[in-house]
């Protein structure tokens, strides 16, 4: 009997060596690539590479020879201590990763070179459950190596983390010998089973029992029961598969919830936890088990897939039920939180053919759901797609468009309300795509922001400010400012303050001609953007919070900044004459800037009634269709001259 179970574990063994393989090449490469981005590799590190793969290579040979001649059925014990020599030598190679690195305690290089080896050594484990030596000679040096690693470098943070690595080990450990004990009893009762034809249905049984289990390990997310990732996969395959087979419908819910990164942040992992699961139970218990499958897919994500004919109807119950069991208060270990949750819904056939292309459709409503306000369920719209696509493609082109000069600033004159007279522009983003045609600048933002561009879309359109600043005193103008509108985001980026420190320096510019315009929420953020704004203003740049009115301004903030300029926002300013309380509104707003000496300009100003209207309330300055439209330097020149010969002549008419 020993003898078969050595077989039976040798071939096991022999059968997985592969897939191990193939595993710890990706997490070689990987981790030779994390150093390759932090530093340009040493001989060392390249000797570890090499070393690393030839040993892959080894184990790769022994494996097919062994399983060429039979090996592990003719001498199962010669063939597992091979096996068991080859992976020890893998493992006493990624052990030797920390001290084959120059730079390893570089900051966030040795963390994720930790992570790699541990990944290493956790998939040694499973690939190797049936055989625990394996496990152990090729997880030991990694943990050493870490731990004496941690030790070196690490002081008493090092010292904790080394305590928690070591109790890591003994925990794998543990795991491989339960993962061992189980293999052999299966293993032993499928021999007996066979040996044994008077009991051949009760062994069939437990066999088929054991495996049920071990599908229900691979297949089960341990903190919820539900299923996990991998299962979620499988089974909306075969719903799309079931489904096309019998002309038949399936819907697809993808949900995240709400403000759990605060929940966790603040309260603790453990309560972050025991929200996980116990909405996991309330989202179980309340949809019927018949037809629907209902997975987590990691962090706070969750998906169900409900099929039939009536999905889409069953779809929209189903959004309604997760919404409102997710609106009620969890009770955790003493303590209470109130989360909410978002879902997006996707349908076979109607908004995909395939698996993938369901989820992401999902995905996109999910996301456009939050866009509209969390806290409720949106179905997939084909225009989320086209805007996906769209917005895919101007992320795409954004930089070629910078660097090429097809991205550019036009300007819009700012002026006294008394006599149009100009005091100032502001720079507005302007991108006719080849393709696409007119590009908004919200999208433009967006995309900046989202490929990492942010800076050099501000750089160029304060480049472009600069660069009319040194013209406006040839035009009469030299006293006229130029606004930039910087994001709150970019704070957060990089810093606008150096940025633009270089621009006026490069240029030659004095600061306060360059005014940069932020929204109210920037006002708000105290940590980030207000050290940077303090940095502006040190600078000597004028500041001026646009849309003011929309938002809400802290009046502290306002006079801690010393804002120069308020501009109020077009939602007010529009109709104005007509409108009594955009009026009162205006009139209370224009006080608040008298108080505070700061200067108010008024947006959107279109019609001649509305700019009277704006003159009497006490707003002297305006920006609008009503004096100019947005216009790039090459129009703007003609115009200032053409705008200075009409006020020449309303001047002499007067």
């Amino acid at each position: 009997m020993q003898l078969e179970i050595r077989r039976i574990q040798a071939a096991t063994m022999v059968t997985r060596l592969p897939a191990s393989v193939l595993g710890n090449a990706a997490l070689t490469f990987s981790a030779f690539a994390l150093v390759a981005a932090e530093h340009a590799p040493t001989q060392p590190a390249f000797l570890w590479l090499v070393c690393t793969l030839g040993l892959l290579v080894l184990r790769l040979v022994v494996g097919h020879c062994a399983q060429r001649s039979d090996l592990p059925r003719r001498n199962p014990e010669l063939s597992l201590r091979l096996l068991t020599v080859t992976t020890g030598l893998s493992g006493i190679a990624w052990g030797a990763l920390p001290f084959c690195v120059d730079a390893f305690n570089t900051f966030g290089l040795e963390g994720g070179l930790y992570v790699l080896m541990l990944g290493a050594s956790a998939g040694s484990l499973m690939l190797s459950i049936g055989y625990r030596w394996l496990a152990i000679v090729f997880s030991l040096p990694a943990y050493l190596s870490i731990t004496t690693s941690l030790m070196m470098h690490g002081g008493v943070v090092g010292f904790i983390l080394s305590c928690n690595i070591l109790a890591l080990a003994l925990i794998l450990y543990r795991s491989a010998l339960i993962g061992e004990t189980m293999f052999i009893d299966s293993a032993t009762r499928k021999l007996h089973a066979t040996k044994m034809a008077s009991s051949l249905g009760a062994a069939n049984a437990d066999i088929m029992q054991a495996n049920a289990r071990l599908e229900l390990l691979a297949s089960c997310d341990p903190l919820t029961g539900l299923a996990n990732r991998a299962a979620f996969n499988v089974a909306l395959q075969q719903g799309i598969e079931e489904a096309a087979a019998s002309n038949g419908r399936l819907a697809l819910l993808v949900i995240d919830l709400d403000r759990f990164k605060h929940v966790n942040d603040t309260m603790g992992h453990k309560i972050g936890d025991a929200l996980l699961s116990e909405f996991g139970r309330r989202i179980r218990n309340s949809l019927p088990s018949e037809g629907t499958l209902i997975a987590r897919l990691g962090g706070d994500e969750f998906a169900v897939i409900l099929e039939g004919k009536d999905a889409s109807a069953e779809a929209s119950r189903t959004a309604e039920i997760v919404l409102r069991q997710c609106r009620l208060p969890f009770a955790l270990d003493g303590q209470t939180c109130s989360i909410g949750t978002s879902v997006g819904v996707a349908l076979y056939p109607d908004h995909a053919s395939t698996a993938e292309e369901l989820f992401v459709s999902a995905d996109m409503a999910l996301y456009r759901s939050k866009d509209l306000g969390r806290g409720r369920w949106r179905k997939f719209d084909p225009k989320l797609r086209e805007a996906a696509e769209r917005q895919r493609q101007i992320e795409r082109d954004l930089l070629a468009a910078i660097e090429s000069g097809e991205l550019e600033a036009w300007f819009q004159p700012q002026v006294l309300l008394a006599d149009e007279s100009i005091i100032g522009f502001e720079a507005l983003v302007r991108w006719h795509h080849p393709t696409l045609g007119f590009i908004a600048p919200p999208e433009i933002v967006q995309a900046a922001h989202a490929v990492h561009l942010s800076d050099r879309l501000t750089g160029t359109i304060a480049e472009a400010g600069c660069l009319l600043l040194q013209r406006l005193p040839g035009l009469g103008l030299p006293e006229a400012t130029v606004a930039v509108n910087v994001s709150p985001r970019e704070f957060a980026l990089y810093s606008v303050a150096e940025l633009l420190d270089r621009l006026v320096e490069r240029h030659q510019i004095r600061p306060e001609l360059l005014e940069i315009e932020i929204t109210e929420e920037a006002l708000l953020d105290t940590v980030i953007a207000g050290e940077q704004l303090k940095r502006l203003e040190q600078s000597g740049f004028a500041l001026a919070v646009d849309d003011f009115g929309a938002g809400h301004s802290s009046l502290t903030r306002l006079i801690d900044l010393k804002v120069d300029r308020l501009k109020i926002d077009r939602g007010l300013t529009a109709n104005v004459a007509a409108s009594a309380r955009n009026q009162a509104i205006i009139t209370a707003l224009v006080g608040l800037g008298e108080a505070l000496t700061m200067d108010m300009l008024a947006e959107g100003v279109e019609t001649p009634e509305d700019a009277a209207a704006l003159l009497q309330l006490g707003c002297t300055l305006g920006q609008g269709y009503l004096f100019a439209r947005p216009m790039p330097v090459s129009r703007l020149v003609g115009w200032i001259a053409e705008h200075g010969r009409r006020s020449v002549s309303r001047r002499a008419v007067a």
